[in-house]
């Protein structure tokens, strides 16, 4: 009996379990394999029978340990069919532990010594092979010299020895596989090579692409790939090659295939080959030697270690290294590279020296790893090669493998053929493999295209993976949730190798069942050897991790969230930084799918609402993630996400949250990331633009975007492009219908793929640009290349920019532009190379460009024979050629006979001074020339040519809407001008006779340009006697010519010769020295470019008023003698003349010689002085000049900085003087000497002392000499730092200055200070007071001064801090002999007062109040008081009746029946009228018998106070207005107030506007009115009276014949009232006003106005009132003539071409408003010629109308004719800049208008800021800013 059973005591279970796995040995090898991974199998006694054999393996496995002994039965009774009774009795005895311990303690010793002896020979090595033998540590100890001589004789033997031990362990290795039960042979023996591309590269990043390696369809193909891998050209320093793929690529199979193919001898240049896995070697944790690294972790030597060390260093070239994970490689943090290249070192600093060279020297290296970021010591000549899977052929090869000799093999393929989504995922091989396993178990019981439908997704492949590789056809829940809580843990702790204790028996033996698990032997170190257990892919891992995230208990469905996120690149691993999670969003997403929610709830034990919450929280983090702004690599990675949902929703949300233009940079791209990324786009609206700009990407990628609707733009750059790319996109392209645009630059593709690539364009026919840079094609291809697409219909751009092209081609290609029709434009710039075409509907219009094409004058003959054939060119570049001084000539001579538009462009092409002479004679005659530019130090030379007649006729057509400004230029001028710009050429005064005989060829020369030469003060004399020879130029510019003031004094007495010169501008500083006739440069105006206008046409406003000459001097040294000089010359000079003169500072003896030479220059009209600092002096030179030159007209000062006088003409009569001395510093002191100064001026008009030092003490010594100063408009002193003694002190002193009719103080923010004149003594003076802080003491002060005033003062006081104790005071201390007192008092107090307290205020007053208003909104309270106070008879009587002063009310009312007995007007506004005031006025009415105008508007009143006030008001029957407008009275409130119409016969002006006027309230009104006799205006607007009540109201209108204004605006009226008041108004004979609008009355009421309009009418107002064209018509005619009409309105009515036509015209009318009347351009002439007709009209509103710039340039037509016209409102309109423009330069021929409002036109910024500049009347704010008149005027 065996020990062991005996030991045990339970020798009837190991019989049975022995008998047991005799019936399936092969079972028993495979897990005897799987937990002994180092055991040989092989080394068995062939002897011993079976039953030995099993009980020898059962030993082994026994003596390892309980966890495996304990894994090991999981697996019996999970796999076999174990008898029920018998499997109890293996689970209770071994499957839990407990009968373990016994035998620990026994087992060794009762083994058998042979079988202790055998186990000492089983094998070990760190790749899973190699025969371990008795350890030896390799640099660990030096050996005795004696035995180091003995072994070198056997130094050859050792080393072959060595090698064939290596040799015969890889062939045990890879020799022979343990197949499965129940699997396919194929599952282990198919291999299909993936695609292999290089990549070489001087950086890890930066790659070149060399051959696609691997052919599926022949085996020989196959290895002949593999091989290449090692066919370097690098013979010296190291062999790197890193092999890049993503996951699931093949990589580690990759390793392994070399492996077995070298231990086959295929690989037979490589005498050793070491593999070593990077996750293996991070669990080393001691520093090792590179003979550590070999020998003690790989395979030791049987004896002599150095010597086969020194043997492999010596034949290092047949060495090769394969390190397989680079990425999972640690980085450790202390960094071993300066240590010695034999001192112990991490496995990644060993590494690091195989590749640099510093160990083993010459040794090949191969190191695979997923692409990103990768460790800096590979060497930068290290070759690149990318694996990127399967493409379809390799696909279909693997599947026919994978069933070979399988009945399903037809079935899989075709199930593969039928779903494209299926192959797509089958290009990742990791995948391809799983989906065949599920396939294999699928087919069988499925019908056709169902197995493929169970795959739709990775996740759900690995789902049906595990579902179907169960045992018994079921899932154990528990199994699964503890393997995935093993990958889980192991993700987050960095491990992905197991040791025999991380895993549970159960959980072992799970996955050892279902093949998830592998096991190898790993070495920890020299001598540590154990067994490890891993996922078979890191995938699987991250699967099961994301499997227990979803379905695990333990996990809170909120922490799932944390887990969903994107990586965008790989990084170095360290401890702390592992990245083994990249993957695991892309599970949880597909488990979040609904088709996995029964899979999951089977795992979890639990409902599916528990699994959906779960789901739902992946859900919503990939929502949140959809939404965001992402990088190219987590856009790819949330695609994949989002395709494994399954979620047509999600999808759409992310296709629609993807930008417009989606770039991927940098980063490998796979077929099934853009076919996840196409899946995406497919739930995408809208366009998308994708650019790959420097991505490896896999050849046969292309194919993934086949049928993308979506995408308009494509783009591909990159250098691992190559024919096979080509040859994919190609098959592609065809189904992309909305491609536009397609880009394929920098790529190796031959001409091979690029001809399948033309093939396939013009199926093609949407595509509107293509590019082929940067692809090194040569000429056949090119030729081939424009041939084929210029054909496409819709190609607008052709771009074959950097390629290699020589100059014959580059001619031919020439050719086909100028005779192909479709060529718009060809652009060749050095290696650029552009074709531009223009779509079938447009006109094409060539433009040639051969730049830097290294032309030569022999190829220029060529050349123009080609131009000449070809039709009309828009531009020929050939700069930047060779074609030096005669070929320019040439060029220039042919482009007289060549058809350019648009200009000749021979820059940089050698031109010299002496060619400069031959290209002005050969362009002398050309008639087309518009300019000539050459500048030899830019090396510039530009031809622009004039469009001819017949095309300027076409232009002229487009532009009729200039016309109106604009007429030709008489009739012998030519029809355009030529413009020779000669710049930076070095010309010299010896040059210029030569010149300008070659210049005076030409009879069109109208510009000429000499700037940045060297002419000198020489050349500037000798050219002014040259300039009468060239005939009448516009302007000539001699800038940067070294010229001084003499040349300035030469140059000024050419306008005296030179009848066009009209304007000198001169700049020291910047050397500007520019000639210029009248021709304004309307660029100027706007600055910048603007719309052209035909050549020789000018504005007809220049020719009606004479231009004056100008003359500008910047930055000048003025000294005395230079100004002496300059007058002198000016005073030959013709006139009228402006001199603007401007330099740093300038001296009072300078100004004082400027001042003096003015009264000899009559015809000067102005001086301008600006940016020249001038002395505090200079104000009182300035002011003296009124007396000294007589027509000095405005003297301007501002800042002691700018100076400006004006100046009359000789022609004009003296008139008056204008002064402005604007922030001079002027103080006290220089008060007296400028008052006498001025007080010689006869008249002066205005003067402005503003912003100065004046003070208090200033302003009063001011006022003394006021009377003195002939001031007849207005003084201005804001700013001088004024108190309120000084405004106390105006008030005394205005009684002194009988012509002085206002003054205004602000002391606020505002500072402002204001004296107005006039040229009379006034008969009343107006004082307003603002913000001036009165303190008690100063009211007594302030009521002496007025007083003392002479005449009636009207004062206002606003915020001046006084209370209603000061008013009050006030009141009772102003007293006047006779005359009346305007008081003002706007104080926030006033609105919070009441009428009853401001009523009491007013019992103070020393005179009769005969005014009181109120307006407690508005915080103001206004007066009018009688001097001296008298008594009203009737009111005295009334008074007495009120005797009883017994209460404060009877005292109040007699008081105020005292004060106001003359009270004329009581108006109270906004106020509050409480029941006290209101019976105040009771009592208070009756007495007022003067009273004429009762105003309460806008109040609120209560019955009871409605009541009150009816009673009182009924008693004046003397009123003669009454305002009841916009109460809220309501209507029986209303009723009770019609009572006080009654009796009303005086009553002239009735206002009951915003009342509720309906029904019987109507018909009581409409009873009084009739007897107001007298009545003149009559206000009912807004209040819905309807058609009803225009009757009755037109009934009553004949009985009011004094009617002058009617206003019904608002009421409800329609047509058929409105007939009825056309009728009764036509009666009206003096109504003047009529007020109509907002009611809905047509064109029948408007047709029965214009028959019965008063004649003497001045305001007509009919905005929104449904009228049309053939109303405003008849309206129109009717007015035409009339002389009264002073205002109408037709706004808001759709007049389109029915607006107001005049022939008479209206000349009174002063404003029309024709807002938003749908009036367009076709009636911009008829309406101009009407508005002409009204010589009186300051506003023209035409806001919101359809307006454009031909209605804008009419209207500036018109504007300078317009001499009254102030505003002009063209908002919400469609003018453009153009006519902006346009309307500015109608105001700059010298409209008054103040403001033009251009809001909301469609007018660029940028030009808005320019003209605004250049013309502030042009507002464009939405606000409207409408400026103060202009100064002076």
């Amino acid at each position: 009996m065996d020990p062991v059973s005996l030991q045990l005591g339970t020798k009837n279970l190991w019989s049975l379990l022995v008998r047991l796995l005799s019936k399936d040995p092969q079972w028993l090898n495979a897990k005897v394999k799987f937990f002994l991974p180092k055991m040989d199998l092989s080394s068995r006694n062939k002897a011993e029978d079976a039953t030995q054999g099993v009980m020898l393996q059962l030993n082994r496995l026994h003596t390892q340990g309980q966890a495996t002994w304990q894994a090991f039965i999981h697996c019996v009774c999970m796999e076999l069919d174990v008898p029920l009774d018998l499997e109890v009795p293996l689970l209770s005895t071994w499957g839990h532990g407990d009968g373990f311990a016994s035998q620990l303690e026994t087992g060794e010793e009762s083994r058998p010594e042979s079988q202790l002896h055998h186990g000492e020979s089983w094998r070990c090595g760190a790749g899973r092979g190699g025969l371990k033998r008795p350890h030896q540590s390799c640099g660990s100890s030096p050996r005795p010299k004696q035995c180091r001589k003995q072994q070198l004789g056997g130094y050859e033997e050792l080393a072959k020895r060595y090698l064939q031990l290596l040799r015969s362990s890889a062939q045990q290795r890879y020799g022979s596989r343990t197949r499965r039960p129940g699997q396919p042979l194929a599952f282990h023996q198919a291999y299909i090579p993936p695609i292999l591309q290089w990549s070489r590269a001087t950086a890890p990043f930066s790659t070149q692409e060399g051959a696609i390696l691997g052919d599926p369809e022949a085996e020989d193909g196959t290895e002949a790939s593999i091989l290449d891998l090692f066919n370097t050209k690098a013979d010296k320093g190291p062999r790197v090659t890193v092999l890049l793929g993503k996951a699931g690529m093949g990589k580690t199979t990759l390793a392994h295939r070399l492996c077995q193919k070298w231990a086959d001898g295929q690989l037979d240049r490589f005498q050793a080959l070491f593999l070593f896995e990077f996750r293996q070697l991070n669990l080393i944790t001691e520093f090792l030697t590179l003979p550590q690294l070999l020998f003690d972790l790989y395979l030791s030597p049987e004896a002599g270690p150095d010597l086969v060390f020194q043997y492999l260093e010596e034949n290092a070239k047949g060495v090769l290294l394969i390190f397989d994970g680079l990425d999972q490689a640690l980085h450790p943090h202390s960094s071993k590279d300066t240590a010695g290249p034999e001192a112990p070192s991490p496995a990644l600093a060993l590494f690091s020296g195989l590749c640099k060279g510093t160990l083993l020297p010459g040794c090949w290296v191969l190191a695979t790893s997923r692409p990103g970021k990768l460790p800096d010591c590979l060497p930068t000549e290290a070759a690149m090669v990318h694996m990127w899977g399967f493409d379809r052929p390799r696909v279909e090869e693997y599947v026919g493998r994978f069933f070979s000799n399988q009945p399903w093999q037809e079935a899989a393929l075709a199930e593969l053929r039928e779903n494209r989504h299926l192959q797509s995922m089958c290009a990742v091989p990791a995948v391809c493999q799983v989906t065949c396993l599920c396939l294999y178990h699928l087919l069988p019981s499925s019908s056709p295209g169902q197995s493929a439908a169970l795959l739709p997704t990775v996740t759900q492949n690995y789902v049906q993976m595990v579902s179907t590789l169960g045992p018994r056809g079921h899932l154990l829940p528990e199994s699964l949730l503890g393997l995935s809580e093993v990958a889980l843990r192991g993700l987050e702790t960095g491990k992905v190798i197991f040791s025999v204790g991380d895993i549970p028996p159960p959980m072992m033996a799970f996955g050892a069942a279902l093949g998830l698990l592998t096991s190898f032997c790993i070495c920890t170190g020299p001598g540590h050897q154990e067994t490890g257990y891993a996922f078979t892919h890191l995938s699987l891992q991250e699967f099961f991790a994301a499997l227990h995230l979803m379905a695990s208990p333990e996990v809170d469905k909120n922490a799932l969230a944390h887990y969903v996120t994107l990586s965008s690149r790989w990084v170095l691993r360290t401890k702390a930084r592992l990245g083994l999670l990249d993957h695991l969003p892309t599970f949880l997403a597909g488990l979040a799918s609904r088709a996995c929610c029964p899979f999951l709830s089977h795992v979890a034990q639990r409902d599916e609402v528990w699994v959906g919450a779960r789901q739902a929280e992946v859900m919503q983090a990939l929502r949140k993630l959809a939404t965001r702004r992402l990088t190219g690599p987590k856009v790819v990675a949330l695609c994949h996400c989002v395709g494994e949902t399954q979620e047509p929703e999600l999808a759409s949300l992310m296709a629609q949250s993807l930008p417009c233009h989606l770039s991927f940079h940098n980063f490998p791209l796979t077929y099934a990331d853009l076919a996840s990324l196409n899946n995406i786009l497919g739930h995408r609206n809208a366009p998308i633009q994708l650019d790959f700009e420097g991505c490896p990407l896999e050849p046969h990628c292309p194919e993934a975007l086949a049928g993308c609707k979506q995408v308009e733009n494509l783009s591909f750059k990159s250098r691992k492009c190559g024919d096979a790319f080509a040859e994919a996109l190609s098959r592609s392209l065809p189904t992309m219908g909305s491609l536009k645009k397609l880009g394929l630059a920098g790529s190796k593709i031959t001409a091979q793929g690029i001809g399948r690539l033309v093939q396939a364009l013009p199926l093609c026919p949407q595509l509107e640009e293509v590019s082929f840079q940067d692809n090194q094609l040569k000429d056949g291809v090119l030729l081939n290349i424009v041939e084929v697409l210029l054909c496409l219909p819709r190609l607008q751009k052709l771009d074959l920019s950097r390629n290699s092209v020589s100059m014959s081609t580059l001619l031919c290609l020439t050719k086909v532009a100028i005779t192909s029709p479709a060529v718009r434009m060809l652009q060749v710039r050095e290696a650029d190379l552009i074709f531009l075409l223009s779509p079938p509907t447009e006109t094409a219009a060539e433009l040639q460009g051969l730049q830097q094409c290294q032309l030569r004058v022999h190829d220029v003959q060529e050349l123009i024979a080609q131009l000449q054939e070809g039709p009309h060119l828009d531009k020929v570049d050939l700069s930047g050629n060779q074609l030096d001084n005669e070929g320019c000539r040439l060029m220039a001579e042919a482009a007289a006979q060549l058809d350019i538009t648009r200009n000749l462009d021979l820059s940089d092409n050698g031109l010299s001074v002496d060619g400069v002479y031959g290209v002005l004679s050969a362009v002398s005659m050309c008639q087309t020339l518009a300019e000539l530019h050459i500048s030899l130090l830019h090396k510039t030379v530009v031809l622009t040519f004039a469009l001819k007649q017949e095309e300027q006729g076409g232009i002229q057509e487009r532009a009729a809407l200039h016309d109106g400004l604009m007429r030709q230029m008489p009739c012998e001028l030519p029809p355009h001008s030529t413009r020779i710009r000669l710049t930076h050429c070095g010309l010299q005064a010896k040059h210029l006779a030569q010149l300008c005989r070659a210049l005076g060829g030409s009879c069109r020369l109208s510009h000429l340009d000499f700037s940045g030469n060297a002419l000198g003060d020489e050349g500037a004399a000798q050219l002014a006697q040259l300039l009468p020879g060239l005939g009448t130029l516009q302007s000539l510019n001699l800038s940067e010519n070294g010229l001084s003031l003499d040349s300035v004094f030469i140059l000024t007495q050419c306008f005296s010769t030179l009848q066009w010169l009209f304007h000198l501008e001169v700049n020291s500083e910047s050397q500007h020295v520019v000639l210029r006739g009248d021709r304004r440069g309307r660029d100027q105006l706007a600055g910048g470019p603007l719309p052209e206008f035909p050549a020789g046409a000018q504005f007809s406003a220049f020719d009606q008023r004479c231009i004056p000459r100008s003359i500008c001097l910047r930055q000048c040294l003025l000294e005395p003698l230079s100004l002496t000089h300059l007058c002198e010359t000016l005073e030959k000079c013709p006139g009228p003349l402006e001199v603007k003169l401007s330099c740093e500072v300038l001296s009072d003896q300078s100004l004082e010689t400027l001042l003096n030479h003015l009264p000899r220059l009559p015809q000067l009209s102005l001086l301008q002085l600006s940016e020249t600092r001038l002395s505090p002096r200079s104000p009182l030179l300035l002011a003296d000049l009124f007396s000294l030159c007589p027509q000095v007209q405005k003297v301007d000062l501002r800042s002691l900085y700018h100076t400006t006088l004006h100046f009359r003409s000789s022609e004009e009569q003296k008139g008056e003087f204008c002064g402005r001395f604007m922030d001079c510093a002027l103080s006290r002191e220089h008060v007296e000497p400028l008052c006498w100064l001025l007080s010689k001026c006869e008249d002066l008009n205005q003067l402005d002392l503003s912003a100065n030092l004046l003070g208090d003490d200033g302003l009063q010594c001011l006022l003394e000499c006021l009377p003195q100063l002939p001031i007849s408009a207005s003084l201005d002193l804001s700013h001088n730092s004024i108190s309120v003694e000084g405004a106390l002190c105006l008030v005394k002193t205005l009684p002194s200055c009988p012509r002085v009719r206002e003054a205004s103080v602000n002391l606020g923010s505002e500072q402002s200070f204001w004296i107005h004149f006039s040229r009379q003594e006034e008969a009343g003076k107006t004082l307003r007071l603002s913000q001036c802080s009165f303190r008690p003491e100063h009211v007594p002060r302030l009521a002496t001064g007025l007083n003392q005033a002479l005449k009636p003062t009207a004062l206002t006081l606003t915020q001046c801090c006084l209370g209603l104790k000061q008013l009050t005071v006030l009141l009772s201390l102003v007293r006047w002999p006779v005359g009346l007192f305007n008081l003002r008092v706007e104080e926030p107090w006033v609105g919070k007062a009441g009428v009853l307290a401001l009523l009491e205020v007013c019992t103070q007053a020393s005179g009769n109040i005969t005014e009181i208003s109120i307006a407690e909104a508005q915080e103001q309270l206004c007066l009018q008081l009688e001097f001296p106070r008298q008594e009203n008879p009737e009111a005295v009587a009334l008074r007495l009746a009120h005797c009883d002063l017994g209460t404060h009310h009877n005292l109040l009312v007699w008081q105020l029946m005292e004060t106001c007995a003359r009270l004329r007007q009581l108006s109270l506004s906004q106020v509050n009228l409480c029941d006290t005031s209101s019976l105040l006025l009771q009592s208070l009415l009756p007495s007022l018998s003067e009273l004429k105008t009762f105003r309460l508007t806008c109040s609120c009143v209560r019955s009871e106070g409605l009541a009150h006030l009816t009673s009182g008001l009924s008693h004046c029957l003397h009123l003669e207005e009454l305002d009841l407008s916009n109460n809220q009275f309501g209507v029986e409130g209303t009723r009770v107030l019609m009572g006080v119409l009654e009796g009303k016969c005086w009553l002239k002006r009735l206002d009951l506007s915003h009342l509720p006027l309906g029904g019987s309230i109507l018909a009581v009104l409409t009873q009084r009115l009739r007897h107001m006799t007298l009545l003149q205006s009559l206000r009912l607007s807004h209040n819905q009276i309807g058609d009803t009540g225009a009757q009755l109201l037109a009934a009553v209108l004949p009985w009011l014949p004094e009617l002058r204004k009617i206003d019904l605006s608002g009421n409800g009226i329609g047509p058929a009232g409105g007939a009825r008041l056309a009728e009764s108004l036509a009666l009206c004979r003096h109504l003047e006003q009529l007020m109509l609008g907002c009611n809905a009355l047509g064109d029948a009421t408007a047709l029965g106005l214009a028959q019965g309009l008063p004649r003497h009418l001045r305001i007509l107002h009919l905005p929104s009132s449904r009228l049309g064209p053939e109303g405003a018509l008849s309206l129109s005619q009717a007015l035409d003539g009339c002389s009264y009409v002073e205002e109408v309105s037709l706004a808001e009515n759709s007049l389109a071409r029915g607006i107001p036509q005049f022939c008479q015209g209206l000349p009174l009318l002063r404003r029309i408003d024709l807002v938003s009347c749908d009036i367009d351009d076709h009636t911009a002439k008829p309406l101009t010629a009407s508005l002409l007709l009204c010589p009186a009209l300051e506003e023209i509103l035409l806001s919101w109308n359809v307006l454009g710039d031909e209605a804008a340039a009419e209207l500036a037509r018109v504007l300078p004719r317009m001499g009254r016209l102030k505003r002009m409102d063209l908002e919400k309109n469609r003018i453009t800049a153009c006519g902006a423009w346009l309307l500015a330069e109608g105001l700059a021929q010298g409209s008054g208008i103040q403001v033009i409002r251009l809001w909301n036109n469609p007018i660029p910024p940028d030009t808005v800021q320019r003209l605004q500049k250049q013309e502030p009347r042009l507002d464009f704010a939405f606000f409207d800013k409408q400026p103060k008149a202009p100064w002076g005027t």
